[in-house]
């Protein structure tokens, strides 16, 4: 099993493809159920608005979701390379600013059990890969 791990030192590179794994399986779900989604997407209960979830936008954010893992997925292979690391990091920063505004904004997500968890993902990988840039890139 250790063979097909990511061969570079330390955590980040085994977050970066355990992280990548999970994306696909939620990619999979979007495909297959909006129920998912819905959570992380309530609507608000500050106007009323139920879940604006539809079938389209379900599977597009798991295609989004389904591209952003194939990034972080050669990230932790690729942590080394500047270029990739960095596409990586970025989304992170897009996913954090998408989740952010989405529930600060727009009010189309509730912080909840749905949300916490790209929200904690999205925010502590960003702030773990900043602060590690120097020990895998030199």
């Amino acid at each position: 099993m250790s063979a097909y791990l990511p061969p570079h030192t330390g955590l980040l590179p085994k977050w970066l493809l355990l992280i990548s794994v999970v994306s696909v399986a939620n990619s999979v779900q979007t495909y297959l159920t909006l129920n998912y989604t819905q959570k992380v997407y309530e609507g608000s209960p500050k106007t009323g608005s139920k879940s604006p979830v539809t079938p389209l936008s379900a599977r597009t954010f798991g295609t989004w979701t389904f591209l952003s893992s194939i990034i972080r997925l050669w990230a932790a292979y690729n942590i080394d390379n500047p270029q990739v690391y960095q596409l990586a990091l970025w989304t992170f920063g897009v996913a954090l600013g998408h989740f952010s505004s989405e529930w600060l904004v727009y009010g189309t997500a509730k912080w909840g059990k749905g949300l916490a968890g790209p929200a904690f993902v999205s925010t502590g990988t960003l702030l773990w890969m900043v602060s590690q840039w120097s020990y895998y890139v030199q």
